[in-house]
């Protein structure tokens, strides 16, 4: 049987749609806005809300004490999947760091073969942050296994994960980075540039091979001059781009988010939260990979030297950020939150946006854009 949802506001990828109903089929899938409805139909009534597209992380370590380095099959299918829920993320890629060879063969497998059984957010695909990066700007990464690219080692990945490995990224100043990338993009995987002290013309480059993505815009990267360019120069130049930001007001300043923004037009800017386990969690020590973290006035910070380790970001906050920062409007925070960042890893024909014949993972959002419930599949899987 058909329901009909009712709000304020739907959130469409290029409008908002006001008042009126969004019918959701009985296969739990999106049907048509619609203004008036049947005698008798059920309604969910969300008057004085707005309905959004569940959300999509494409860049989480981890969440509610689950490390995707742990290579536990139901801390990652299971809790951390059920866990994201409450953070408005119906759809996510868990996030493996650098390290062995064998080690992210393993992860590859776990979440290869057992990713159809995610009980809450959906798992779309796998995103490596390494192990290809330079030292210089490692962050919290282990500089002991970072190297230079092997089609080979992708292609072994590839074959674990069961054709899951959706994202790698490089620093585009390895040797033979512009080989790697143009075979692993004709393959269909997205490749993001990062941890790199990569001139522009170096990531130029990378881009002009196929990358399309930039890792967390700003952070663990060669920042501009009025000489060289950099990375950050790269990446409100070069077109047709995707940059992952992490809007806590810690990462990246708000004024510079702003910038970045009007550089890349919102529809290039994904938010992403590069969470790590502690998020939603209490404050305290934590791990990431294999480093000490500790966790503390809204950060997560390496134990030895102080850096920054990942965010405890729930996306929902960072959506709310952009908007109470002034640089973005609400539709333009749903959009970065969703359908971009969908976009960019190439999963836009799945998720991320309001559209007839796609399940139906929607988020209710109240006045203030706090969230107050979460939809999979047409069921009411969260409420705050």
């Amino acid at each position: 049987m058909t329901i009909y949802i009712k709000a304020d506001k739907f959130f469409y990828p290029y409008e908002s749609k006001l008042g009126g109903y969004l019918e959701i089929t009985d296969g739990g899938k999106f049907g048509h806005h619609v203004d008036q409805i049947p005698e008798n139909a059920e309604v969910i009534d969300y008057s004085g809300k707005a309905i959004a597209p569940g959300l999509v992380d494409t860049h989480v370590h981890g969440f509610a004490g689950v490390d995707v380095m742990d290579n536990d099959k139901d801390g990652i299918v299971h809790t951390m999947s059920d866990a994201l829920l409450s953070t408005g993320v119906t759809s996510f890629l868990p996030t493996a760091l650098t390290a062995s060879y064998d080690q992210l063969r393993d992860i590859c497998e776990t979440i290869g073969h057992h990713y159809t059984e995610a009980s809450g957010a959906k798992i779309r695909g796998i995103f490596f942050e390494g192990p290809y990066f330079t030292e210089k700007y490692k962050g919290a990464q282990n500089p002991a296994y970072m190297r230079n690219p092997s089609f080979e080692e992708f292609e072994g990945w590839q074959a674990a994960a069961k054709g899951m490995l959706l994202k790698i990224a490089v620093a585009p100043e390895r040797d033979g980075v512009e080989s790697f990338i143009s075979k692993v993009v004709a393959t269909g995987t997205k490749v993001a540039l990062g941890h790199s002290d990569a001139t522009y013309e170096e990531a130029v480059r990378a881009a002009e091979a196929g990358a399309n993505i930039w890792v967390h815009a700003y952070n663990g990267m060669r920042g501009l001059t009025h000489r060289e360019l950099g990375m950050v120069g790269a990446i409100y130049e070069i077109p047709h781009t995707y940059a992952e930001l992490i809007c806590d007001g810690h990462h990246v300043h708000p004024k510079a988010c702003d910038i970045l923004m009007k550089q890349k037009g919102h529809d290039h800017v994904a938010l992403i939260t590069d969470c790590m386990r502690a998020g939603g969690e209490p404050d305290g020590n934590y791990t990431l990979g294999e480093y000490a973290v500790i966790v503390e006035n809204g950060t997560a910070r390496l134990k030895d030297g102080g850096n920054l380790a990942g965010s405890i970001l729930k996306l929902k906050d960072g959506l709310k950020n952009v908007v109470e920062w002034g640089i973005a409007s609400p539709e333009e925070a749903v959009m970065m939150a969703s359908l971009i960042p969908a976009k960019s890893v190439g999963i836009d024909d799945q998720c991320g946006r309001i559209k007839a014949g796609f399940d139906a993972d929607f988020i209710v959002l109240d006045p203030n854009l706090e969230l107050s419930a979460t939809f999979l599949n047409g069921q009411l899987v969260y409420s705050a």
